[in-house]
């Protein structure tokens, strides 16, 4: 007969979560193991039931009537199918006493199953609890360490504080002697003067030469000979050697004195003499000037490399405050009309106030954003590597700056450096109506900046075109030759931090201004010549209405006789 196998179902349910203790899981396996037993008695049971059954029915005394009747033949088929009944069921008994030892078998399996769960759950659970242990017998212990270590510091700190008040109080009693005894040898040095002019008539201008007439320094410094600045200040120093020095005549160098005079001067201590307006300007010019490293500059004017640093930085964010206002600023209508005048008048362009360009300030590689300024096409023609920033600039007919943009990096080509100007923004305002500036094929074509055509298969209108705007470029190109030529800090690396070179660069375009208006000449010999690449905008024609008065200018000027003809 079949039985069906016990299931999930047919389980009884076995104690525990997740969360239950060890014992549970003891609990559960009886239990198991109660389940199991009773099935195999009941399995047992059903095969008596079964075998009893069938005894009866071969020992029945009554028979079936109608089997009087059969044939021997018959009765043996029937004894041979009983004998084969017989058989079957012996097999059937031997395969469920199998069965029952292959479930025995699985009882005995599981419990020692169940045994070392039971055992490797209470060692894991009792090696979790020594780990825990240790780990916060580690964590006393490092805690304990750091606040005794904490408690060294703060002591040693107090000791510290207290030795240094004790130097300071020290320091401020010897400082308060010094100058009650200078004061004393002062007093005492005037009346030995008043009593003999002429004895002390020599100490006297000694001391007044080594401090340019000031009272003596109570302060101890370095002694370094400023012989050198001394000869270019005095008034019999040849005017072309001053020049040379500086890139202005001695005049423009005291236009420049004058006008800072009030911004850089410092006044004279109890400890120093301050340093004069004169020398302040002239180590920033001549650190400009010559782009030497701070060191030079501090043999060169007897001054400390980070005097020298700071002196800089001060007269340079001067220039940019009281100068730049008065010599660099955007034309005003009065003066857009001549630019345009002087533009049309050696052109023969209409509308233009302006040439302009981008050129590249080389920079020591930055700490931060360094991929930003990295140049890739003076790397790839110089096979080395370089990093620089931006020098937007628009120059008038007298090759003056009217507006600069200073500072964004140098991997950012020149149609996104314009965007992100002022310029860009005062266009934006409308007030380059009916003006143009003239740029290079750098830029894109839009209302207010006329460029040369780009596209191949020129016409002679065309070409001729591109040659009034070279040389209306041209002007451009030529200021900003003259700007790195009279500055030479800007050819080369400089060792100004990244965040102070926009105010040193503008401080450059405003002497060059001042050079310009004055007439100064930049000398042959230091000529510069720029080596900016040009890029290729995104979309070089932004304005069909700018491409249309393009095309009309040009016409105009081949027909008008005024087109080049150096492409015939």
């Amino acid at each position: 007969m079949y039985m069906r196998p016990p299931t999930a179902n047919d389980r009884p349910p076995s104690g525990g979560g997740g969360g239950a203790a060890a014992g549970a899981g003891a609990a559960a396996g009886d239990d198991d193991f109660a389940f199991y037993c009773s099935y195999l008695q009941d399995a047992d049971a059903a095969a008596a039931s079964a075998t009893s059954t069938l005894a009866l029915a071969v020992d029945d005394p009554n028979p079936n009537p109608s089997a009087a009747g059969m044939t021997n033949g018959r009765r043996r088929k029937q004894r041979g199918a009983e004998d084969a009944g017989a058989a079957g069921e012996g097999e059937e008994e031997a395969k469920k006493d199998g069965k029952k030892r292959s479930i025995a078998k699985l009882l005995t399996s599981l419990a020692a199953l169940e045994a070392e769960e039971h055992a490797d759950r209470a060692g894991a659970a009792d090696a979790s609890r020594r780990e825990l242990a240790l780990l916060e017998s580690n964590a006393d212990t490092r805690s304990q360490a750091t606040m005794d270590y904490y408690a060294k510091m703060e002591s040693s700190f107090d000791a510290t504080a207290e030795s240094e008040a004790a130097a300071r109080s020290k320091r401020s009693r010897l400082a308060a002697s010094a100058a009650t005894a200078a004061v004393v040898a002062g007093e005492e040095a005037a009346a030995s003067a008043a009593a003999s002019p002429s004895a002390s008539a020599s100490p006297t201008r000694a001391a007044g030469q080594g401090q340019g007439g000031h009272h003596q320094r109570r302060l101890w410094v370095k002694d370094r000979s400023r012989a050198w600045w001394d000869r270019c200040n005095s008034a019999d120093y040849p005017e072309e050697e001053f020049r040379r020095a500086f890139r202005m005549g001695r005049g423009t160098f005291d236009m420049i004195c004058d006008a800072l005079g009030s911004s850089v001067a410092k006044e004279d201590t109890m400890l120093r003499a301050a340093i004069p307006v004169r020398q302040r300007v002239a180590v920033c010019v001549w650190r400009l000037a010559t782009g030497e490293p701070l060191r030079l500059v501090s043999k060169r004017f007897g001054l400390g490399i980070s005097t020298c640093h700071k002196l800089v930085l001060e007269v340079c964010a001067a220039i940019k405050s009281v100068l730049m206002p008065r010599f660099l600023q955007w034309p005003d209508a009065d003066a857009a009309a001549r630019f345009k005048e002087g533009f049309e008048r050696a052109s023969g362009v209409p509308g233009v106030i302006g040439a302009m360009y981008t050129t590249h300030i080389p920079i020591i590689a930055p700490k931060i954003s360094v991929a930003a300024y990295f140049n890739r096409r003076h790397t790839e023609r110089n096979q080395k590597t370089s990093y620089s920033i931006t020098l937007q600039g628009v120059v008038g007919p007298d090759g003056a700056f009217t507006d600069v943009c200073i500072g964004w990096p140098g991997s950012m080509p020149d149609d996104q450096v314009l965007e992100k100007s002022m310029l860009h923004q005062r266009a934006a305002a409308g007030m380059m109506h009916d003006s143009w500036l003239v740029a290079g094929a750098s830029y894109p074509l839009m209302d207010w900046v006329l460029v040369p055509y780009t596209h191949p298969n020129l016409t002679w209108t065309q070409h001729a075109f591109n040659e009034k705007v070279a040389e209306l470029r041209r002007v451009a190109v030529e200021a900003f030759a003259r700007l790195k030529a009279r500055w030479a800090c800007l050819q080369k690396r400089t060792e100004v931090k990244l965040q102070d070179l926009p105010v040193v660069l503008g401080a450059c375009c405003v002497l060059h201004n001042i050079c310009e208006i004055r007439g100064e000449e930049v000398d042959p010999a230091i000529r510069c010549e720029l080596v900016d690449d040009e890029t290729t905008p995104e979309n070089p024609v932004r304005s069909e209405t700018a491409s249309r008065a393009r095309d009309n200018i040009a016409h105009n000027l081949l027909h008008r006789g005024l087109g080049g003809n150096t492409f015939f």
